[in-house]
């Protein structure tokens, strides 16, 4: 029997978001949807001055899983660079294809139970997607 889409943990995480308020000082903003599902995510998101995340804070308007996938991005990315967040939603895209090993991100295996429904896996992937244009953006800047 495979592990329902929402559980427990799964909604315990996506309240989690809460955690990472919006940053009134950030130095970058971004705005992204999934077009499919309509999820929104506003992510602000500040570096270092090697260009590594320092500090996340967001708004999420998503189901319960792209809320998850929100706060284990806030949670795992501070001193990550645009390589590795490029490397990491590189390989959820590929697993949720099929293509590829489950993805080490830490908590994933909580979101393994989406990927046998693909109307959610925009919703999961919108805060890599966002976190990775803020650190586009920054290195655009630089």
């Amino acid at each position: 029997m495979s592990a329902p889409l929402y559980n427990r943990d799964i909604l315990a995480l996506a309240v989690a978001t809460a955690d990472y308020l919006p940053l009134v000082d950030a130095r970058h903003r971004v705005s992204r949807r999934a077009p499919l599902c309509g999820s929104a995510i506003i992510l602000d998101l500040d570096t270092d001055d090697a260009g590594r995340i320092a500090r996340i804070g967001m708004h999420v308007e998503a189901c319960a899983l792209g809320q998850a996938s929100a706060a284990l991005l806030a949670r795992h990315a501070p001193g990550l660079g645009l390589t590795e967040l490029r490397a990491a939603r590189d390989g959820i895209a590929s697993w949720f294809a099929g293509a590829g090993d489950r993805p080490d991100w830490p908590g994933f295996d909580l979101l393994a139970p989406a990927q046998g429904y693909p109307a959610r896996h925009g919703a999961i992937l919108l805060p890599f997607d966002a976190a990775i244009a803020a650190l586009e953006e920054r290195a655009a800047a630089a």
